[in-house]
């Protein structure tokens, strides 16, 4: 049998090609899953993160509580009558008064009320 010298064969050519497509596909898979087990890892850390945040909250929570005393809700006050403005209030008993719709003891009357 005569080997030939220089380019391998089809057979070679083929089986190399094989190698490095396999050596290329273990490498890919082999970083998939690293890849994988690093965001695992990243999700178990915020998610541990994140629970100690929320246990840390509650326990401030509960000593603030300890230490105010619960004080009620204070009750909204009646809302306060309008400001009575009172020489507008005058202007109109003395236009009343003026259209006769007054008499001068109900505008004295109400006039003493709105001064006092």
């Amino acid at each position: 049998m005569i080997r030939r010298v220089g380019r391998p064969g089809l057979v070679g050519l083929a089986a190399r090609t094989a190698v490095v497509a396999g050596t290329a596909n273990a490498m890919e898979n082999r970083q998939m899953n690293r890849r994988a087990a690093a965001a695992e890892q990243q999700q178990a850390a915020d998610a541990f993160q994140q629970q100690q945040m929320e246990q840390a909250a509650q326990a401030a929570v509960a000593a603030q509580a300890a230490v105010a005393p619960a004080v009620p809700a204070p009750v909204a006050a009646a809302p306060a009558a309008a400001p009575v403005d009172v020489t507008a209030e005058l202007l109109k008993l003395a236009d009343l008064h003026n259209a006769g719709a007054l008499t001068d003891e109900e505008f004295a009357a109400a006039k003493s009320k709105l001064l006092s």
